[in-house]
């Protein structure tokens, strides 16, 4: 396995579907066929977990882990870490605040410059204050 994915899921359901397709293009440029997504549930009152539960169904790429309660972002992320079988791991946020698509751009960062680790810092946020 080349490349994991991973990202958190609270109140995504909205979001998952295009974050699916968009982060499996990506890696698809990427990698070819190595690749996994690992969506992890961290007690999304919403229907989250069911919308992913039903991507597993159709596309083999995609691991689920369900929290038994909402135990906030970073333990979440620390989950799918320890679960995720990549040789390179990119953690990302599920609601498309960030580009799935910039996976290409820090994948190159990393190969030109034979980095470990890359991380981008966002200057702006988008949506409302709020």
């Amino acid at each position: 396995m080349k490349l994991s994915i991973v990202a958190t899921l609270y109140q995504s359901a909205p979001y998952i579907a295009e974050f699916h397709q968009r982060a499996s293009a990506a890696a698809e440029k990427l990698v070819g066929d190595e690749y996994e997504i690992v969506l992890v549930n961290d007690g999304s009152p919403d229907r989250s977990l069911d919308i992913a539960v039903k991507l597993t169904e159709q596309d083999s790429h995609v691991v689920v882990i369900d929290l038994s309660r909402n135990f906030g972002h970073h333990k979440a992320m620390m989950t799918g870490l320890e679960h995720a079988r990549g040789e390179r791991i990119f953690l990302l946020d599920s609601d498309l605040e960030e580009e799935p698509e910039w996976l290409l751009t820090f994948a190159e960062q990393m190969s030109e410059d034979n980095r470990d680790v890359v991380y981008g810092v966002q200057e702006s946020r988008k949506g409302n204050f709020i």
